[in-house]
């Protein structure tokens, strides 16, 4: 794809700026000015540009509690709602967002394969499938775009997992590269035009993605990119190979392997200064765009007010629910048989709520995609809400899912010298001065470089003081978490005095997110307070990313029941119910950037919760809070099976929605759930430096087709509150090698409902090895009780094509209605037929019909 002739003209009114720039004023352009931001360049007319993390929210240039931001879904979340209009309008609300908090470029969306569920960042990626995941991506780039904020589409290419991402080689066979791990980049590049793209940390096959001849040949020359490509944080390698493969900007600044090492590049012949003229000019556009130069300005965002954001946000949290199992029990003090869930509250008199996410449920995954909510509803309080005063609402944690010590809570803080409550944090130099102090509102935190109105340099140490109140008798462990030297006092006497240090081979940020932690036990009076006062000295050598990033946690563990005696309270609270609610999960020990997965199971003892907890109770529902896969071995023996992934800040009142009806459980499941770990699931683990992708185009429900096992739940799963049959289906050509599949869909309950219709490709004995089957489009539609519509599903004539490494092949055209020779390496099309099927997940196909894109082409 050429670049478009605007984007010629954009680029020919940017000359003049451009040529006022001497060769050091446009390296200095190519590096950041600090953590988030691109230097202002006054002889270009150019203003500081502001990069923020995402996606499920707008961080900012502080990762602060103070400047909270709202809390959209996670990927995953979004991904499971097959819904591209949501998924576009969660961008426009995240556009808003960003221009609140005066950002312009957002590092978002992530479109990295669900390669395995053991990933670490599997939940801040939209799905196992290219196709859904191109199609929602490029809306999210859209719903940003179209308001003027930038998304920077990331990371280019085959970064599926977190275990030495750094160096890691992901040897990936030229098909499979094409077909899946390149397919979103591609789409959202040529159909979204989507203005930045980062470059990830990992190599792909042998070459380190910020040198990778892709930047240049694949994202440049063959698809027309015309934005700007950056390097994931940290992740500028070199000065002559990164300027020559494509690479435009490097992050963070002020130091880069840039500089003035590449002026000197250019001044010796290394690099060409076309090739940093290049890089000005895409900066430069990417300014225009955004509304960074003077003369120009960004599209008009729409404001979000603060009483529109929860309901959009609670809205699209239930579309994301996926139901996997809704049973049939006696209802409520009656004989008859109906499905568990919708609840209907005029029935209950009482409801146990279990588990150790029940009141304090995750709405959001470690590490980049971190945003400070301005509330989370947990789903305890959401249920209590639903359901109203007239129905008793007991609760019980049931087991201790964790193993480090939380943040403090700060409702049972309180400020040491003032009412009220809070943490104050000071800022010391090395003589013990205060540089500054701040009024926190929250017991974790990381800076970047903003520390406050002080030279940086003279900070020594950072002190977290505050008085602690038990809420209950017991054993308190009060500590702290980070890398360097922590000094707790507990009543002005020092407890303990510790250097803590990360694991060889860690990665840097585990110091971020699983940080080493040390505490102290002591045993409290219920009411009693205890002063606290925890000191942290960073260390003096880089320990993270770099020395401006500091990060430090005042940790609480509060008394807590051992698991058997806590699983028996939660039995005997489900046994005098009428019905339960038990709210497992994962949590940031286990799902977070920096780390992959050990192990698929639910953390602590929870499984053995679950189990309990059923046999006392038939009409016990289990929600299920994680981002990724988890096992349930108890799947079967429960009455209902609810999946809300990470949903943002309105979990809980989301969570009413739908388990008392007023809504529909929308998703369906962007990934397949395995039964066990004997299934045939990748590993994320380098042998020798290296992941071999040995399963090739076979990941996710792919590879459990070829290999015919039977997963816990297929790709595209999902149950509502209502029942569907679907009519004949017709397939026609779109007159450009495509197909449009209309399929009569009625729904057949008494309750609106939310239907997903999914075609898959299927092509029996094909010469060159395909999957099973292959999504190649699908439909989201809201019908209500008795209706009937026609659902239209168009089908991409890339759907039917593969990338040929081997053969010249050949396809049909309008303008040779016989054929045409396509040499190797490039898109071709097998002749003959294709079967098209007609589903409600990878494996529920409901009809399948015939179709030939080469005899169905113009004028064959």
């Amino acid at each position: 794809m050429k670049p478009s002739t605007r984007t010629t003209i954009v680029a020919d009114s940017l000359i003049g700026r451009l040529n006022a720039l001497s060769l050091e004023q446009k390296v200095r352009l190519l590096t950041g000015a600090d953590f988030w931001a691109l230097y202002a360049e006054p002889a270009a007319g150019l203003r500081r540009i502001v990069t923020s993390d995402g996606p499920a929210g707008v961080r900012g240039e502080t990762w602060d509690e103070r400047r909270a931001s709202a809390n959209v879904p996670s990927p995953t979340a979004l991904g499971a709602t097959w819904d591209v209009a949501t998924v576009e309008r969660v961008g426009r609300l995240l556009a808003g967002e960003c221009r609140r908090k005066g950002v312009d470029v957002l590092l978002a969306p992530t479109v990295n394969l669900q390669r395995s569920p053991y990933g670490g960042r599997h939940f801040e990626v939209l799905s196992e499938d290219p196709l859904l995941t191109s199609r929602l991506g490029a809306e999210y780039v859209r719903g940003l775009q179209r308001q003027g904020v930038a998304a920077c589409v990331k990371h280019f290419v085959a970064n599926d997992s977190e275990t030495e991402r750094y160096t890691a080689d992901m040897q990936v066979d030229e098909r499979t590269l094409r077909e899946l791990y390149l397919a979103p980049f591609e789409h959202i590049v040529r159909e979204a035009g989507v203005w930045a793209v980062m470059a990830a940390y990992n190599k792909t096959n042998g070459a380190t993605m910020s040198e990778s001849r892709m930047l240049r040949e694949v994202l440049h020359d063959e698809w027309g990119f015309d934005g700007v490509t950056m390097t994931d944080w940290f992740a500028g390698r070199s000065t002559d190979a990164a300027a020559n493969a494509g690479l435009d900007l490097m992050m963070p600044g002020p130091e880069s392997p840039w500089g003035d090492a590449l002026v000197t590049a250019v001044r010796r012949g290394r690099v060409s200064a076309e090739a940093v003229d290049d890089k000005v000019l895409r900066l430069l556009r990417l300014a225009e765009r955004v509304g960074a130069l003077t003369g120009s300005a960004p599209v008009e965002s729409a404001t979000w007010s603060d009483a529109e954001i929860p309901g959009e946000l609670r809205t699209v949290a239930a579309k994301g629910f996926v139901l996997l199992r809704n049973e049939r029990r006696p209802h409520y003090g009656a004989g008859a048989d109906r499905p568990v869930l919708p609840m209907s509250a005029r029935h209950l008199t009482s409801v146990a709520v279990i588990g150790p996410n029940a009141r304090s449920g995750r709405a959001l995954g470690g590490g980049s995609a971190m945003v400070f909510p301005p509330y989370t509803v947990s789903p305890l309080d959401g249920l209590r809400a639903g359901l109203g005063p007239e129905v008793e609402v007991h609760y019980a944690a049931g087991v201790r899912a964790h193993t480090r010590m939380p943040p403090a809570d700060i409702g049972t803080l309180l400020l040491p010298f003032s009412d009220g409550h809070g943490i104050e944090i000071r800022f010391l130099d090395a003589d013990g001065a205060t540089l500054a102090s701040e009024h926190r509102m929250a017991a974790a935190y990381n800076w970047h470089g903003t520390f406050g109105d002080f030279d940086a340099r003279r900070l020594s140490r950072v002190q977290a003081r505050t008085r602690l109140r038990a809420d209950e008798a017991g054993i308190y462990v009060i500590g702290g978490s980070g890398v360097g030297r922590f000094i707790l006092d507990l009543d002005q006497k020092q407890v303990f005095d510790v250097v803590l240090t990360l694991p060889d081979g860690a990665d840097p940020v585990e110091a971020l997110m699983r940080a080493p932690q040390h505490g102290f036990a002591v045993d409290l009076a219920a009411g009693q307070v205890v002063d606290i006062v925890l000191t942290h000295e960073p260390p003096t050598s880089k320990v993270s990313f770099d020395s401006s990033m500091l990060a430090m946690q005042l940790n609480v563990e509060p008394p807590s029941l051992e698991d058997e005696e806590g699983i028996a309270q939660a039995v005997a609270l489900a046994a005098a119910a009428d019905a339960v609610v038990v709210v497992v999960g994962t949590n940031e020990e286990v799902e977070s950037e920096g780390f992959d997965r050990e192990s698929l199971a639910l953390p602590g003892a929870q499984d053995e919760l679950v189990r309990r907890v059923a046999g006392a109770n038939p009409r016990t529902v289990v929600v299920v809070n994680s981002g990724a896969p988890v096992l349930m071995p108890w799947r079967n023996d429960v009455a209902a099976v609810l999946l809300t992934w990470f949903p943002g800040q309105e979990f809980g009142n989301a969570l009413a929605d739908v388990l008392l009806g007023s809504v529909e459980p929308g998703g369906r499941l962007p990934t397949t759930w395995p039964a066990d770990e004997r299934a045939p699931l990748p590993s994320t683990r380098p042998v020798d430096g290296a992941v071999v992708y040995t399963e090739g185009l076979h990941i996710g429900y792919r590879r459990f087709l070829r290999e015919r096992v039977e997963p816990a739940y297929w790709f595209g799963h999902g149950l509502g509150y209502t029942h569907w049959t679907f009519g004949n289906a017709a397939v026609t050509s779109d007159g450009a090698f495509g197909a449009t599949v209309v399929v009569p869909v009625t729904n057949s309950g008494e309750r609106s409902g939310r239907e997903v219709v999914q075609v898959y490709l299927e092509r029996s004995g094909s010469s060159i090895d395909r999957p099973v089957r292959w999504l190649a489009g699908f439909a989201t539609v809201d019908v209500l009780p008795g209706e009937k519509v026609d659902v239209r599903v168009e089908v991409a004539a890339r759907a039917f094509e593969h990338w040929d490494v081997e053969t010249v092949t050949h396809r049909w055209s309008a303008q040779d209605p016989v054929h045409y020779d396509v040499e190797a390496h490039s898109w071709a099309l097998e002749p003959g037929p294709f079967q098209v099927h007609v589903a409600r997940s990878a494996a529920a196909v409901v009809q399948t019909c015939t179709f030939d894109p080469g005899e169905s082409a113009p004028d064959h």
